[in-house]
């Protein structure tokens, strides 16, 4: 039986989608302190990429940081105790995407927008955007209507506006994490993207559970890179709470 046109696309469509399109690989071939140089593979500055050993079945994530001669330069993105000449470097190809939607509300996300709150998969929807270019400044809104924190002092004597940026600075222990949880649980917004870098570990449980509480936790998103983790981790969990 000869079969149409129509149904020989569909059937060639089919074939497509049911392939697995060809990894983008490399191999680690120098460790130098925080840098990691791979001969390949086929990648962009600020993609990630996954390196797995042959002798241990860990994962490590890391990051295009440059490039010299023909060899990529990479720093993890967690510990590099497994990492040495002859790891398989893979390019993964979804590192502009952003974890989006409803669901994130009430978790706790690391950098890579991984859960780590045990409360299971994410199961949000993603979207492009996690290396996105900012606004033309001629075109953010003015500052015209008040924001109310739920604190009377500052609502009183030094009101914050819609859209403005406020810095909060003081020594450790005087209670900065205590007011950005007031602020989060008694504030008029509607979603609270709170982004925890550089936090002492001991010190993330008790702002969840002490500070934010159950009422704050319910309308934020948490995205938390310890003083413990290297920098560079670091700095795409800033960047991973602004996309969001």
């Amino acid at each position: 039986m000869i079969a149409s046109l129509g149904e020989r696309l569909d059937w060639m469509e089919a074939g497509i989608r049911g392939s697995r399109p060809a990894e983008k690989v490399g191999t680690v071939r120098k460790v130098a302190g925080l840098i990691i140089e791979s001969e390949g593979p086929e990648v962009s500055i600020g993609q990630t990429c996954a390196i797995t050993s042959p002798r241990h079945e860990d994962r490590t994530e890391a990051q295009v940081v440059g490039f010299r001669e023909n060899m990529v330069l990479l720093m993890a993105l967690e510990s590099v105790h497994h990492i040495h000449p002859g790891c398989k470097v893979t390019a993964k190809p979804n590192s502009n995407e952003v974890p989006a939607g409803k669901n994130l509300l009430g978790r706790v996300i690391d950098g890579m927008g991984r859960p780590i709150d045990g409360k299971g998969p994410l199961r949000a929807a993603s979207r492009d955007g996690f290396y996105a270019e900012p606004p033309n400044p001629l075109s953010r809104t003015l500052i015209r209507e008040p924001f109310g924190t739920g604190i009377q002092a500052i609502d009183s004597f030094v009101p914050l506006g819609r859209g403005q940026r406020v810095g909060i600075f003081s020594g450790s222990g005087v209670g900065k994490s205590i007011l950005l949880g007031m602020v989060a649980r008694g504030s008029e917004a509607d979603v609270n993207i709170i982004s925890l870098v550089g936090e002492r570990g001991r010190e993330l449980r008790e702002f969840v559970e002490n500070d934010l509480g159950t009422e704050g936790l319910s309308k934020s998103v948490i995205v938390v890179s310890t003083a413990d983790q290297p920098a560079p981790m670091r700095i795409r969990a800033a960047t991973l709470a602004t996309a969001i």
